[in-house]
């Protein structure tokens, strides 16, 4: 493994959209930045979702499964934060009328901590694990966005160093060969693993077995791609789309912005 500072990795050109926001509500900023350049290999992006002004209603946020693990810092409650990554399908998360939160978004298979501490639903509760993120929540909860990213940058570091993210030669493989990959036998063939040991690499390192994984890649590709270069035909594409979404690619697009 490298040493902080010396990731040589590069970006895996896998990039998942960011999760929904509706189009209706106008008082809410999505900002996302790149990592630096020798942290692209572990890193897909920095972002911040905040309120501008307090919303009249409560805000339902659709959060998509793309197989990243985040983790997040609630910089209204800097005690709040959390290692978050959904599995298959969406999730609705009421942030209430007024949230700043800002976070990590570690590429697919980069998280070596224990799946059994990730978060898979709305983190609300103050952090107690072992992980320095209220420390650093609160350094950045002062700042503007440009200036918490060193501070973001250097937990990275940290969290290198501590060997609790690594680059992932079996995860790195898949999505850099995404337009190659049509079934569950491409992934072994690519990653020169049998269908038995690809199935529990996955499993440790992405929580997801590999149909599973798949199935979110490829709902990820099509918001950047043609369907009909991922899926067998329309029904197949609406289908795997609602499963994972919660809605038809149509009445998605028509509500949220992304």
């Amino acid at each position: 493994m490298s040493g902080a500072g010396e990731v040589t990795g590069t970006e895996s050109g896998y990039n998942p959209i960011r999760d929904g926001i509706d189009r209706a509500v106008s008082a809410v900023r999505y900002s996302e930045v790149e990592p630096p350049l020798h942290l692209a290999g572990l890193v897909h992006r920095y972002w911040e979702l905040r309120t501008v002004t307090d919303l009249p209603d409560e805000f339902l946020y659709r959060a998509v499964p793309d197989a990243c693990v985040n983790i997040l810092f609630n910089q209204i409650d800097t005690t709040i934060a959390g290692v978050t990554a959904l599995r298959t399908k969406a999730e609705v998360l009421n942030l209430g009328t007024s949230f700043h939160y800002v976070g990590i978004q570690f590429y697919p298979g980069v998280w070596q901590g224990r799946n059994e501490q990730i978060f898979d639903r709305y983190v609300g509760n103050a952090y107690s694990g072992t992980l320095p993120l209220i420390d650093v929540s609160r350094k950045i909860a002062a700042v503007g966005f440009d200036e918490k990213l060193p501070t973001l940058t250097e937990l990275v570091q940290w969290l290198l160093h501590e060997q609790l993210i690594t680059l992932n030669i079996v995860t790195g493989r898949i999505l850099s060969n995404l337009d190659r990959i049509r079934s569950v036998a491409d992934m072994a063939r690519l990653t020169n693993l049998s269908p038995r040991q690809l199935q529990r690499t996955l499993k440790r390192t992405t929580g997801l077995a590999p149909h599973d994984l798949l199935k979110v890649l490829r709902v990820q590709q099509s918001f950047r791609q043609h369907y009909l270069d991922l899926y067998s035909d329309q029904s197949h594409y609406i289908h795997s789309f609602r499963k994972v979404t919660g809605y038809t690619p149509r009445a998605y697009a028509d509500r949220y912005d992304v």
